[in-house]
């Protein structure tokens, strides 16, 4: 089992994209944003929304100097300035911390774009060069082009082998620790060797003990990513698809043999678990029956696991994501200045918070495993326990009443859900204790 800082146990995060919630992305009408515009201090006043919804940290997607989206980096120790300054950062990072919650930063440390001075030096100075060894080059013979990141030619990769390489992730994580982030999303951390993590992770540990980091994984053999590569977690991308994939087909059977691989991955790690992010479609337009997206909701909040929230789908907001030039820009929508004006469902908003709230109750979950006490296609009982501790959960997809099966204190439902006291209604969902 891996050892990660205590504060995690109880951690659920918020997740947003800063160029895209702060009207960055795509660029506005009026044209492009300037550096005296300071749109990360937008932020701000969603911090206490961060808070009612019963979230404990702020997971912020890509903040450094890049030249598009975020994932071009090129400059590990700027602000990217259509967001704003260092002092800005320092402003948003002080403001997370009074609020009693945590910081988490996207570090980009699989690639650069093609602007970054590293690229730019390395492209100017050719494959023979000390510049080059920065970067990676094909297994031509003679190992003359520059590997780029999944087919993009503006992202060139990182040579990992290369030491230079070790201490520039080394020295831009512990910079931003210093300056008050918590933690690290490592993006496409599946991209890397796990043996270059594994050098730099326990040398930041060195001197931030408390630094939890978050890999992203696609798919694979998780629980060895995490052991080999010392990360605290992955991105649990296969109980993300169970959820809403096992919904719509009514077949619950599948969610019930993803939840035994997820229960063998608690026993080395809590994975990170979601039902959207900035990469994928939203779960609310995923889900095809709108009537049990409570369902997926209900099932984040009370699996083992660290759950993250992806921002706008506490609101449940609708978008499509598509494989195409600016595809990406529907999942990722500018937030209003002011959270109070944010239009949604107020239903999927109040149950998010009843069902965090619950969560946060019970840290205790953080490890919890699950078993299957019924199942069929469309209903399912499921009994989440760690040590004494214990909840049931029961989702009905059906159009008929199913059994509440085992009976205890109903911990959690919409009345709605409920036919009669010991029945759930058909497409119901209940929540009680052990």
């Amino acid at each position: 089992m891996t050892t990660e800082p205590t504060w995690v146990a109880d951690t659920v995060w918020w997740r947003v994209y800063p160029l895209g919630a702060c009207g960055v992305l795509p660029e506005p009408s009026s044209g492009p944003v300037g550096p005296d515009e300071h749109r990360l201090l937008r932020l701000i006043p969603w911090l206490d929304h961060v808070v009612a919804l019963g979230a404990t940290g702020i997971a912020l997607g890509p903040i450094f100097a890049s030249s598009t989206h975020g994932y071009d980096t090129t400059d590990h120790l700027r602000i990217d300035p259509r967001l704003g300054t260092q002092e800005d950062f320092d402003t948003l990072a002080a403001a997370v911390h009074d609020r009693g919650l945590r910081l988490e930063l996207d570090g980009v440390f699989n690639h650069v774009g093609r602007a970054h001075p590293l690229a730019q030096a390395a492209l100017a100075a050719g494959p023979e060069s000390d510049e080059s060894s920065w970067l990676r080059r094909d297994g031509d013979p003679g190992g003359r082009r520059f590997v780029p990141f999944e087919g993009h030619d503006s992202l060139l990769t990182l040579n990992h082998d290369d030491p230079r390489v070790r201490s520039l992730v080394i020295d831009t994580m512990r910079h931003w620790l210093d300056r008050g982030a918590d933690a690290w999303r490592l993006d496409a951390a599946y991209a890397v060797p796990t043996s270059f993590w594994a050098g730099v992770l326990p040398e930041v540990r060195r001197t931030h003990p408390d630094l939890w980091c978050e890999a992203e994984v696609i798919h694979g053999d998780y629980a060895a990513f995490v052991t080999d590569s010392t990360a605290d977690t992955v991105t649990q991308y296969e109980l993300w698809k169970a959820l809403w994939s096992s919904i719509n087909d009514r077949n619950l059977f599948e969610l019930a043999w993803t939840l035994t691989r997820h229960d063998s991955m608690l026993a080395t790690f809590a994975p990170v678990t979601f039902v959207g992010n900035h990469d994928v479609t939203r779960i609310a337009s995923r889900i095809e029956d709108p009537r049990h997206l409570p369902h997926a909701i209900v099932a984040l909040a009370t699996l083992g696991g660290t759950p993250e929230i992806y921002a706008g789908d506490e609101f449940g907001l609708h978008a499509l994501k598509e494989e195409r030039a600016g595809g990406d820009d529907a999942i990722r929508p500018e937030l209003p200045a002011d959270p109070s004006t944010m239009t949604g469902d107020d239903g999927v908003l109040q149950l998010h918070r009843r069902l965090l709230r619950l969560r946060r109750d019970r840290p205790w979950l953080h490890r919890a495993t699950t078993e299957q006490v019924s199942l069929t296609n469309e209903v399912a009982t499921f009994r989440t326990a760690a040590g004494r501790d214990a909840l049931s959960v029961v989702l009905n997809l059906s159009d008929a009443p199913a059994a509440l099966t085992p009976t205890g204190p109903l911990l959690d439902a919409d009345d709605a859900t409920l036919a009669r006291p010991h029945e759930v209604a058909p497409h119901g969902w209940a929540v009680l204790g052990a």
